[in-house]
């Protein structure tokens, strides 16, 4: 099952983390974790106010506040509004989350059990729908493309990404927002038997958009996503992605990974590797997105010292790899060179303990963009506008 690299690019980016801003900050943090008292939590009404948010849950209000990030981050929402400035039909929903409204779900299936729907608040009660989320983001920004809400484990946050860049490549949208969002409340540390200093309480949101409707535009392109790969075990994903042992340049690694069997490791002990949960909690639904939040920091760090380094020879990031041939040099209509595994993020949801891994390359941006890339063979239920 493999997604090849296609004309998807992401265009926008937004974070609703404790204490993590950028992409930048959220890989310094998980360079370097904090010690010492955690941050505070992630306040949502600074970011998208109180009115109308009172009896949503808080999942839902970390969602929204990772979206409207990513959608200005985008140029898709203006600073000083809401609605999207390009036709809402355009626009699509792709949410994961595998707990975010699971207290309200447990307390309402308790309260009828106890008692009865009658005594259910009518304000609350659509949050115990399993795609409040996807929904509430579509409704508060009129978008009326294809929403879709996956609850899929380990791998949900990077299977978002690849449907989006799926309904991206099939001419359903032309782009899509992606939002990973997890929260920590009683009932889902009951469930998981870990206390809430050990879980995630935020959100990230990325846009993904079609190469050309991002050039028309004028939108500029933080990373190209790269092949997709979901495998039954973690080597097998990883040769998939990156045959003939190519090391990456970094490697976003699964959750708390400590090796495979005997300690064998598919990546080389060289390559830099990053655990976003030892920084943010345990990510569950939402991890993808962050490790895709974390590697546009990455590469656009990669890309500052490489820029850095272009006029004296000099300069390349240990992280990034040497030898690197820049993206699309080989002139006007000529097809861009192949980008070197060493250039680059690797990241990889799911072990070998898992039902399933997930993979994804995700690669610097081409120089130039072809305005006229290759149809998807779905053309004919393109959006129209």
């Amino acid at each position: 099952m493999t997604q090849g690299p296609g004309e998807a690019v992401i265009t926008g980016v937004g974070l609703a983390v404790p204490g993590v801003g950028t992409p930048e900050a959220l890989l310094r943090r998980t360079a370097c974790p904090v010690t010492g008292p955690a941050p505070e939590p992630f306040d949502t009404a600074a970011r998208i106010g109180r009115r109308g948010h009172r009896y949503k849950d808080r999942a839902t209000r970390l969602a929204l506040c990772a979206a409207l990030e990513a959608l200005r981050n985008a140029g898709l929402i203006p600073s000083d509004g809401e609605e999207v400035t390009v036709p809402g039909d355009t626009v699509g929903v792709v949410a994961s989350s595998n707990l975010g409204n699971l207290d309200t779900a447990c307390l309402t299936a308790a309260a009828i059990a106890e008692r009865s729907a009658v005594d259910l608040s009518p304000m609350s009660l659509p949050n115990a729908s399993s795609n409040v989320i996807a929904s509430w983001v579509a409704i508060r920004h009129g978008l009326r493309g294809p929403n879709l809400m996956l609850c899929n484990g380990a791998t949900s946050g990077l299977d978002a990404v690849h449907w989006a860049a799926a309904l991206v490549a099939a001419g359903r949208v032309r782009r899509a927002v992606v939002i990973g969002v997890e929260t920590h409340n009683a009932v889902v540390e009951d469930l998981l038997g870990r206390s809430a200093g050990e879980l995630l309480d935020g959100a990230a949101a990325l846009v993904v958009e079609g190469g050309r409707w991002a050039v028309a535009r004028g939108a500029r392109a933080v990373a190209a996503l790269g092949p997709y790969e979901r495998r039954a075990g973690l080597t097998g994903c990883v040769e998939a992605l990156l045959p003939d042992g190519a090391a990456p340049g970094v490697w976003f690694t699964p959750e708390r990974y400590a090796g495979g069997p005997a300690g064998a490791v598919p990546v080389p002990g060289a390559v830099p590797r990053y655990d976003v949960t030892r920084a943010v909690g345990r990510a569950s639904g939402a991890l993808g997105v962050l490790q895709c939040a974390a590697a546009v920091g990455w590469l656009a760090r990669a890309g500052a010292v490489a820029g850095a380094g272009a006029g004296t020879g000099t300069g390349a990031d240990p992280e990034a790899g040497a030898g690197s041939a820049a993206f699309g040099a080989a002139g006007p209509g000529a097809a861009p060179d192949p980008v070197p595994a060493s250039r680059q993020a690797l990241i990889t949801s799911g072990d070998d303990t898992a039902d399933a891994v997930a993979g994804l390359l995700l690669r610097p941006t081409p120089d130039r963009c072809d305005p006229h890339p290759a149809r998807a063979a779905l053309i004919s239920m393109e959006c129209s506008r």
